[in-house]
């Protein structure tokens, strides 16, 4: 066979079949003979015929939909550069027929969590990505998806399921472990370590188990307390709780924050205590501008942005080229300091 793209015609004429027959082959519709369809399928194979998905989308004027429930950002700064990467993935296949759909909801209520859930799922998306702060609404969601034969993908938090479903994110018990060990190579023996969660989420505690689980694994010396959790919605209430954690613990040698809110804490602890190490997540800004006076040590970087960008674009590259999305990317562990942050927010 020579390389010259062969057209409904050629192969029709090579299978000796008409061309209508050709053609409900390729788009499996219609009823085809099982002697035409042998031909048929013979002549594709010699010829190494491969369909061209979006010549046939842009023609059929197929449209696909993902709806992403997604925390609003205007209420946790954290999530920005999530709904950047949902616009630049957006921009990139809006012309080949993807229709993107945010549906925002409070990070802290479960309620509206749920609402706007069942919102997105009466839009019939084909896949609806999530971040599932809330592990029981999450489950729902999940089993409703499963009935209703939606694709579903995760980003962010992991749910352990028994349905398998596409995560985006990191191994958060490994980041824990990466925290504990910037620590164990900076602070003294014998220090006392404590962790802290504001505005606790379920995924923390993950973050939690894989940091105790490497000073266990190291048989190591230092103190490590239990996580202790405050809450930032009344703020006087937040620095009083946290100053008597403080003045309890006034040995404390290290602090490991699980989300993006260290810098919730950095005066305070200025205020009360000297030479505590800190380690937090995520680059808001109030957190790069502490790390770069010094006042943070390290954050862990956890990729906000490229989370909903490769999600998105893995369907995408589904429904568009038939490639196969992984059921589980775990991203890269950045250690941010202030020597290299600008490389990350430049």
């Amino acid at each position: 066979m020579n390389n010259k793209k062969k057209t409904i015609k050629d192969i029709a004429k090579l299978a000796g079949v008409s061309k209508g027959t050709v053609d409900r082959v390729l788009h499996k519709r219609g009823k085809v003979s099982k002697d035409a369809l042998e031909k048929v399928e013979k002549v594709l194979k010699e010829i190494e015929y491969h369909p061209n998905p979006i010549a046939r989308n842009l023609k059929e004027n197929k449209l696909y939909k993902i709806c992403v429930l997604i925390p609003d950002d205007k209420i946790d700064a954290f999530w920005t550069p999530a709904h950047e990467g949902i616009y630049e993935a957006q921009q990139e296949f809006v012309m080949f027929g993807l229709v993107v759909e945010k549906y925002l909801y409070h990070p802290y209520k479960k309620e509206d969590f749920y609402e706007k859930s069942n919102q997105a799922l009466d839009a019939s998306p084909d896949v609806l990505l999530i971040t599932p702060l809330f592990k029981e609404e999450s489950y729902k969601i999940i089993d409703t998806c499963k009935e209703k034969n939606i694709r579903i993908a995760l980003f962010n938090n992991y749910l352990n399921t028994l349905n398998k479903e596409v995560f985006i994110g990191q191994n958060l018990p490994q980041s824990g472990k990466i925290a504990a060990d910037l620590f164990d190579k900076t602070v003294l023996p014998n220090s006392k370590i404590g962790i802290v969660h504001i505005d606790i989420e379920p995924h923390v505690l993950l973050k939690e188990c894989g940091f105790k689980s490497y000073f266990k694994e190291k048989n190591s010396n230092h103190i490590i307390l239990d996580g202790i959790s405050f809450t930032s919605d009344n703020q006087v209430n937040f620095e009083k709780q946290f100053r008597e954690y403080l003045v309890t613990n006034s040995d404390l040698s290290a602090l490991f924050v699980t989300n993006s809110k260290a810098h919730m804490l950095v005066d305070i602890l200025n205020e009360v205590t000297e030479n505590c190490a800190i380690i937090g997540y995520d680059l808001v800004h109030q957190n790069i501008d502490f790390l770069k006076q010094g006042k943070i040590d390290f954050l862990i970087h956890q990729r906000p942005k490229e989370q909903t960008y490769l999600s998105i674009s893995y369907f995408a590259e589904f429904f568009l080229f038939g490639k196969d999305v992984p059921l589980k990317n775990l991203l890269p562990i950045d250690i941010v300091t202030s020597e290299n942050v600008d490389y990350y927010i430049n």
